[in-house]
């Protein structure tokens, strides 16, 4: 493995122990609120975080931006409604059908955009290795053994959650394409603003909107806003500027693993030796799908 590699490998870790441990934030939240109503304040107070950055870059960049900003912020904006419509289709298929199917039958299909988005590499022409094929298939087994607890029937919520996974997916994939395209910042503010506006339509017309639910709330709004939105899906774009989005994939997977290791943290949920090695073989397939095997050959005089 590069350094480089490594180093953006990291902030993609990172981002999977932030969104782990929303999952407690989330499920606070829940208590006083709607999904559609506390996905809107939570992307638009990650939006929010990241507009003093926003403005503090372009007034140093201000000449540079004056002669190119026309195509830029063109293409910036395509970007972040892109990959904002996105995750509020993923987020909308995975919130619904949670409503039918248990939580653990939805961790391990959600998961399964670690199938599909090498899949949707292959389709698009990009080179997947063995190894990475291998980190799959064990994060797959690591994941069903963490999530898991009963037999697998597929129902109406089974399915609403695997569209979800598929648009995860697609998510991994656009942000591959843009990270080194557009500016990361700009991108992620977008993506935010986009989604928060989507979800408060869709809160207007499921859900009833009240100040006391977002007050009541309100130190969940802030771990899931501030951290889940605003840091971690920024330093998703950042650290797939170098890492492919299979790789990227199966690192961010790992969401699954800090959300038990939260439960059993601050909701005192007890972890069983299953889920314990479902988590070593995650974290094992993490390392596999990174390291480079290169077979030296002996030149012979």
């Amino acid at each position: 493995m590069k350094k480089d590699n490594i180093c953006y490998g990291l902030i993609l870790f990172t981002a999977a122990a932030i969104w782990g441990f929303s999952f407690v934030a989330q499920k606070i939240g829940m208590r006083y609120m709607g999904p559609f109503l506390f996905n809107s304040v939570r992307f638009m107070l990650g939006a929010l975080v990241l507009l003093p950055f926003i403005m503090f870059k372009n007034k140093k960049s201000e000449k540079y931006e004056i002669k190119y900003h026309k195509e830029k912020y063109k293409k910036v904006f395509i970007a972040g409604v892109l990959t904002g419509f996105l995750i509020f289709i993923a987020v909308s298929f995975q919130q619904f059908g949670v409503i039918y199917t248990t939580a653990g039958k939805a961790g391990f299909i959600t998961g399964l955009y670690i199938i599909f988005v090498p899949i949707i590499g292959v389709i698009f022409r990009q080179k997947i290795k063995a190894n990475v094929w291998l980190g799959v298939i064990l994060a797959v087994i690591g994941l069903y053994l963490l999530s898991v607890k009963n037999e697998i029937t597929i129902g109406v919520g089974d399915f609403l959650v695997l569209m979800g996974a598929v648009f995860w997916a697609l998510h991994v994939q656009v942000i591959g394409h843009f990270a080194t395209r557009v500016n990361s910042l700009k991108l992620a503010f977008n993506q935010f603003f986009v989604n928060s506006l989507l979800s408060f339509f869709g809160a207007l017309i499921f859900e009833t909107i009240t100040l006391t639910a977002i007050k009541n709330g309100i130190w969940a709004i802030l771990y899931a806003g501030v951290l889940s939105v605003g840091v971690a899906y920024t330093l998703q774009i950042f650290g797939q500027k170098r890492i492919s989005p299979s790789i990227a994939a199966i690192i961010l997977s790992m969401e699954s693993v800090f959300s038990v290791i939260g439960g059993w943290i601050v909701l005192n949920e007890i972890l069983s030796f299953k889920e314990i090695f479902g988590c070593l073989l995650m974290l094992l397939a993490m390392i596999i799908a990174q390291i480079n095997f290169k077979i030296k050959r002996e030149v012979l005089k």
